[in-house]
């Protein structure tokens, strides 16, 4: 059976026996921390192919130095917008999988893959005509090619996803929070790093992995904001200003104090996200159960008999 590494000189192995002693007592109500670090972990959707489309441009760059003005001026364009095409292919992948991974979401307000598309065609129409000046075939080269960037990288998503009966408003709201709420715990992951402390890391990403929880648990009934904001705002503002000054007092020092006693905040910052969500889950069946028991005598009112077994 395969084993754990952990002698010595492994991350969980460096510290003294009186910090392990006190970290143990500080974590001693902490959840598994694998379970909630892979739940945490994202595959960047950016791939080798989208990378490649950087090339192109590249290329044609270095092929057009040595032409004439007009079709040098026609290869820089095209190079340039072949970039651009590249960089909005980038993130109009990263916003369909932000897209796809949750069960609540609005389509981009920017459709950047097909925008993409578009750039792709306009820079290889200029790349044709750069080598032969007829415009149709030029634009034959465009289509083509804005065709096939489309089939190989798909639409953006185009239509809303499970917002049915959700007022925009409270929607926005929303939004807005998770948005400022993000931007908190990207700033505990920059701070996390410069504390070179690979435990802390994962840590760190756990209680990120419990907090996106709670993200994902109001934007599906935007109803739990009011009840939540207090976590979306001031225990995570609180939560990033603690990592930061943790990370400086730790990168400076190596404190074990410090350390055993920013882990222990974690674990109590976490058992109050994890227990407000599934407050908020346990209220949300609460609310189902009262409409399903309101539907039911509406129905019997009406002569319908429904069968409870």
């Amino acid at each position: 059976m395969a084993k754990q590494f952990g002698g010595k000189f492994s991350p969980r192995g460096k510290t003294s026996t009186t910090t392990s002693a006190s970290e143990s007592d500080a974590g001693a109500a902490q959840p598994p921390r694998a379970h909630a670090v892979s739940r945490n972990a994202k595959v960047d959707p950016v791939g080798v192919r989208s990378n490649l489309m950087f090339v192109p441009g590249g290329l044609l760059l270095l092929l057009s130095v040595t032409d004439q003005a007009a079709g040098m001026a026609l290869g820089m364009i095209a190079a340039g917008i072949w970039t651009g095409g590249a960089y909005m292919l980038r993130e109009g992948l990263r916003a369909t999988a932000a897209f796809e991974e949750r069960r609540v979401a609005r389509k981009p307000a920017l459709p950047r893959k097909i925008l993409a598309a578009l750039l792709v065609g306009i820079g290889a129409a200029l790349a044709a005509l750069k080598a032969e000046p007829n415009i149709l075939t030029a634009l034959l080269y465009g289509l083509a090619t804005c065709g096939l960037h489309l089939a190989a990288f798909g639409l953006d998503p185009l239509q809303d996803k499970g917002t049915e009966g959700i007022d925009d408003f409270q929607q926005n709201r929303v939004a807005r929070a998770v948005e400022e709420a993000e931007f908190s715990l990207d700033s505990m992951t920059d701070a996390a790093m410069r504390s070179r402390d690979r435990e802390v890391e994962e840590r760190v990403e756990q209680f990120q992995a419990v907090a996106r929880e709670l993200f994902r648990t109001v934007e599906e009934d935007p109803r739990d904001l009011t009840a939540a904001r207090k976590y979306l705002t001031v225990y995570l503002q609180g939560a990033k200003d603690a990592t930061v000054k943790f990370a400086d007092i730790y990168s400076r020092s190596g404190d074990a104090t410090a350390r055993a006693d920013y882990l222990a905040l974690l674990s109590d910052l976490e058992n109050n996200f994890a227990a407000r969500t599934r407050k908020l889950l346990l209220e949300d069946r609460t609310d189902l159960t009262v409409e399903i028991d309101v539907l039911r005598d509406r129905l019997q009112r009406e002569g319908v008999h429904l069968d409870r077994s």
